[in-house]
C-alpha cells in the first residue's frame, strides 16, 4: 500500500509541475515567439519575477553575461515542429535506445506480474503504450519532415549545387530512417508479448502495421526524390554542355560555325540523316509496258502456290522438329541452372571448411568453373538471401563495391567476401 501512495503522490507532483510550466510558456508566448525569431531575448521586455520563473523552469536560459537570453533547445525544436520551420527543425530517432526502453518496460511487467501487484502493472502497460507510440511517432515526424523537404528546399533551390546538397542530405536521413526499421526485430518482440493478448497487441499487431504504413511512405519518398534528380541530372547535362561551349569560345574567339551542308566530308557526329531511297512504279497507261506487267503477274502468281504446297508440306515437320529442340533446350538450361546451384552450394561449404576461404571470384578462378563472373556473383548472393534466418546469421557477406561516377550513386559489385561464424 505504502508503494501505490507514493506513486499517487509522484504522478500528483508530475501533473502540477507540468501543468504550470505550461501555463508558464503559454502566458508569454509572444515573447518566447519573438526570441525564436529574432534568436534572443531582451531582459527589459519580462519582468524580473517572470525572467527568473522562466530560467528556474529551463525555458531560458544565459551562456554568458555578454550574451542575450536564450531558448533552450527542447523549446525552440517544440516551436519548430509546430509552425512546421524545417530550417531549424532536428529528428533524432535513437530507435534502439527506444526498443531497449521497451524491453526494460516489458520486464518490470512481468515482476510486477509475479508480485501480484495490479497498479504497477497498469503503470508499466501505460509505458509501453507510450513507447511504442512515440517510437512509431519518430518515424512519423522523420517522414514528414522528409516530404516537406523534398518540396521545398530540395525542388526550389537557386542552383544545381544546392540541389546535389539537399539531395545528399535527403539520402542520408533515408538511409538512417531505413536503418532504424532494420533494428525492430518482431520475432524477438513476439517472443516478449508470449502469453499477453494485450502486450501482442501493441508490440507485435499495431507496431507492424504502422511500420508496413512508414515503409510505404518511404517507398513513395525514394520515387518522389528518384524523379526529382532525373530532372536535375538532365539539368546538369544541359548546364554542363554550355559551360563547356562557353570555355571553347573563351580559347577560340575567332571560331564561327561552318555551313556542313556545303562540305565534301561531313563528320560522322552530323551525318546521321537517312539514305534517300527512290520511289518506283509501273506506268499501267503505257500501252508498250503492258506484256511485261502482264508476265509479271502471271510468274507472281505461280510463285505463290508452289511456296503454299512447300509450306503445308513443311509446317508439320517442323512444328514436330521444334518441340524436340524446345524441349532439348529445356533441359540444357535445367541442368546447366542445377550445376550453378550446386557450384555456389560448394563455395559455401568450402568457405565453413577453409581458415582462409577466398572471395567469390577467387574461388570461380581456382576451380576453373566457366561461368561469367556477374553470374557467378549474383547465384552467390541469391543462395545466401536463400537461406532460413538463423543459417544466415552464420555466415557474413561483405560487398566489394565501386561507384559508377560522381553524378551516379548507383554502385557495382565487384566481388564477394563471405566468411563463416561459428555460433
Amino acid at each position: 500500500m505504502a508503494t501505490h501512495d507514493n506513486d499517487k503522490q509522484h504522478l500528483s507532483g508530475l501533473f502540477e509541475v507540468g501543468a504550470e510550466r505550461l501555463k508558464l510558456i503559454g502566458d508569454n508566448a509572444k515573447v518566447l515567439m519573438q526570441g525564436y525569431l529574432t534568436g534572443g531575448i531582451d531582459p527589459a521586455a519580462v519582468n524580473e519575477r517572470t525572467l527568473r520563473r522562466l530560467i528556474s523552469a529551463r525555458v531560458l536560459y544565459q551562456p554568458d553575461d555578454s550574451h542575450e537570453l536564450k531558448l533552450r533547445h527542447p523549446v525552440t525544436q517544440l516551436i519548430a515542429a509546430l509552425v512546421t520551420d524545417e530550417s531549424r527543425r532536428a529528428i533524432h530517432a535513437d530507435i534502439a535506445d527506444k526498443l531497449v526502453a521497451i524491453r526494460g518496460f516489458v520486464e518490470g511487467l512481468r515482476e510486477a506480474q509475479r508480485m501480484g501487484d495490479s497498479l504497477r502493472v497498469d503503470s508499466q502497460m501505460l509505458r509501453i503504450d507510450e513507447a511504442v507510440y512515440d517510437l512509431t511517432a519518430q518515424f512519423e515526424e522523420a517522414i514528414y519532415s522528409l516530404w516537406h523537404r523534398l518540396n521545398s528546399n530540395f525542388g526550389f533551390v537557386s542552383n544545381l549545387s544546392d540541389k546535389i546538397r539537399e539531395n545528399e542530405r535527403a539520402q542520408q536521413q533515408i538511409k538512417r530512417l531505413i536503418d532504424g526499421m532494420s533494428l525492430i526485430d518482431f520475432d524477438e518482440l513476439i517472443e516478449l508479448a508470449e502469453g499477453h493478448p494485450t502486450l501482442r497487441k501493441i508490440l507485435v499487431s499495431r507496431l507492424q502495421q504502422q511500420m508496413s504504413a512508414h515503409h510505404g511512405s518511404l517507398l513513395e519518398v525514394q520515387k518522389r526524390l528518384v524523379e526529382l534528380m532525373t530532372r536535375f541530372r538532365e539539368q546538369q547535362e544541359r548546364s554542363l554542355l554550355v559551360l563547356n561551349m562557353a570555355g571553347f569560345l573563351r580559347e577560340h574567339p575567332g571560331f564561327m560555325v561552318g555551313d556542313y551542308s556545303y562540305r565534301s566530308q561531313v563528320p560522322a557526329l552530323v551525318n546521321h540523316a537517312a539514305p534517300i531511297v527512290p520511289a518506283a512504279a509501273v506506268g499501267l497507261d503505257k500501252n508498250e509496258q503492258l506484256s511485261d506487267v502482264t508476265a509479271l503477274v502471271h510468274a507472281l502468281y505461280q510463285e505463290l502456290a508452289l511456296k503454299r504446297k512447300t509450306d503445308s508440306v513443311s509446317v508439320s515437320a517442323d512444328a514436330l522438329q521444334g518441340s524436340v529442340q524446345s524441349s532439348a533446350q529445356q533441359q540444357a538450361v535445367e541442368a546447366r541452372q542445377q550445376q550453378l546451384k550446386e557450384d555456389a552450394m560448394r563455395y559455401f561449404i568450402h568457405v565453413c571448411e577453409a581458415p582462409e576461404p577466398p572471395s567469390a571470384l577467387a574461388f570461380l578462378a581456382a576451380e576453373e568453373l566457366q561461368w561469367p563472373p556477374e553470374v557467378w556473383l549474383f547465384q552467390v548472393l541469391g543462395e545466401y538471401n536463400a537461406l532460413p534466418r538463423h543459417e544466415q546469421k552464420l555466415f557474413t557477406i561483405t560487398r566489394d563495391e565501386r561507384r559508377i561516377s560522381t553524378f551516379n550513386h548507383v554502385h557495382i559489385i565487384e566481388d564477394l567476401a563471405v566468411r563463416f561464424q561459428a555460433a
